[in-house]
């Protein structure tokens, strides 16, 4: 019974704060409706500040997570004063596949959430970002345990009583199933979790992308991945071979030539099924923010009409009709001086309504 009172007022919180969320439904630019326009715009599309030039004074900070692996974040405090700096919420972001902390989209969240109050870290999964020297070993979805360790450190060594996960893309398929992982036992200080577009069926976010249609995405996952890779086995000849990457076509040859053989993983499948969020959703017991938009072209949305998401009371899902991968180019709204990255706006202003 004592386990069951904060769940009830969990739910109760969570509750209110979905309807706030959903008083502000996704409405798409109008140059822009389609699902391809919105994925590509939102990375192209101009800010309205600099962000490499605001974030510029971030601090760097190696999170060892086991020996000879460290990870790169790029870390922004409200404060260098550490007693203060705890009086801060802080937000946690993780980018997608092949992207880093200089994504875009974890640059532009980081910029309204340090607006916002929070103290901000950007991760690096492993060898992304510059950092294949930081590592021997390759990153991929499910990799919950790198996520873990941050949180982790963050709260024994700093002591802060305040986080928030977000995640993207893949980044959000780690995060949540981190949160699932935890469930009822998740530390007291990860307050909630976001995730952006995540891949959480990823046998078959790796079916969809292979369709003609998706062509553009695949084929420039595939050729930064095979770039990685090449550097990668560069710095450890002895522990890759990349002979056979010329010959591969698709994501899914990738993870099963490469990610699951060098992962740990029997098959390709087996690291689809024992990486993939969705059978974990359902254990999740800390609030919880899924951000998808029902015409992503590469994650289809029947994965999100699971019951593991659409029957646990800690899960809040905004799933508006239109907003491509990571996209959601909003029209403008200057009477709340957002500006027109909607999803952003949302993880921000959920992980803000439960910091207060």
């Amino acid at each position: 019974m004592e386990r069951d009172k904060p769940d009830r007022a969990n739910r109760v919180n969570l509750a209110g704060i979905a309807a706030v969320l959903s008083a502000k439904p996704f409405r798409p630019l109008r140059f822009f409706p389609g699902k391809n326009a919105q994925t590509l715009a939102a990375h192209a599309y101009p800010r309205r500040f600099g962000l490499r030039l605001l974030l510029r004074s971030d601090e760097r900070r190696f999170f060892e997570i086991e020996p000879d692996v460290k990870l790169l974040a790029h870390c922004r405090w409200q404060t260098n004063d550490l007693p203060e700096r705890r009086l801060s919420p802080t937000l946690i972001l993780v980018h997608g596949l092949e992207g880093s902390s200089d994504s875009v989209y974890l640059l532009g969240t980081a910029a309204k959430a340090f607006r916002s109050g929070f103290n901000v870290v950007r991760l690096n999964l492993r060898t992304c970002g510059g950092t294949e020297h930081l590592t021997q070993t390759l990153y991929h979805s499910g990799l919950s345990g790198d996520l873990r360790c941050v949180i982790s450190e963050l709260i024994d060594v700093d002591k802060l009583e305040k986080i928030f996960l977000g995640g993207f893309s893949l980044g959000g398929n780690m995060s949540l199933k981190l949160a699932g992982e935890w469930g009822a036992n998740a530390p007291s200080e990860l307050r909630g979790v976001c995730a952006v577009s995540p891949s959480i069926d990823l046998a078959a976010c790796a079916q969809l992308i292979e369709q003609p249609s998706n062509r553009i995405y695949n084929d420039r996952f595939v050729s930064s991945l095979k770039k990685r890779m090449r550097r990668v086995q560069k710095l450890h000849p002895k522990r890759y071979e990349v002979d056979d990457l010329k010959a591969i076509r698709t994501i899914r040859e990738f993870d099963s030539r490469v990610t699951a053989r060098y992962g740990g993983f029997r098959d390709v499948a087996d690291y689809y099924a024992r990486s993939s969020s969705l059978p974990l959703i359902k254990q999740i017991k800390i609030p919880t923010l899924i951000i998808q938009a029902r015409d992503d072209p590469f994650i289809p949305f029947d994965s999100f009409l699971d019951s593991s998401v659409a029957e646990n009371p800690f899960v809040i899902l905004l799933a508006p009709e239109y907003g491509g991968h990571v996209g959601f180019l909003a029209q403008s709204n200057s009477s709340n001086g957002e500006d027109r990255f909607w999803a952003e706006n949302r993880l921000i202003e959920f992980c803000r309504l439960l910091a207060n």
